[in-house]
């Protein structure tokens, strides 16, 4: 059973920056993608950043954080980060990483909430205007 950990949650001001990472607790024999999904108080968890986890590591981002969000992998540690820019108060949430263990073959990586197969318990990030 694979044990997703994220951490690094806090309050930040905005136009701030702010790092979060995920790291699987077990070991990973299968890892094909690794994403970000938000979820804010009241409304539906959704998709922020994902990466594929083999070769040159593609990536894609929601448009409400392109340009400002950037995901990468540690490949030896089983870990993804998500390095958040110039955050903004609507970026306030829960932030869940989660992994896909199942085969993916597509070139770019899976955004939908279904396509993964085990998340993590969220950490959370603030952003005060």
């Amino acid at each position: 059973q694979v044990q997703l950990v994220e951490s690094g949650g806090a309050m930040v001001q905005a136009g701030g920056s702010l790092r979060v990472s995920c790291a699987a607790s077990r070991g990973i024999f299968s890892m094909y993608a690794m994403g970000w999904f938000l979820q804010a108080p009241g409304k539906e968890r959704e998709f922020v950043a994902a990466i594929n986890w083999s070769g040159g590591g593609s990536t894609t981002y929601a448009d409400s954080v392109k340009g400002r969000f950037t995901i990468s992998r540690d490949y030896f540690k089983n870990a993804v980060y998500l390095e958040m820019n110039n955050l903004k108060t609507e970026d306030t949430a829960d932030y869940y990483c989660a992994a896909r263990t199942r085969i993916w073959r597509d070139s770019n990586p899976p955004r939908a909430l279904d396509e993964y197969d085990y998340w993590g318990r969220g950490t959370l990030v603030t952003v005060s205007s």
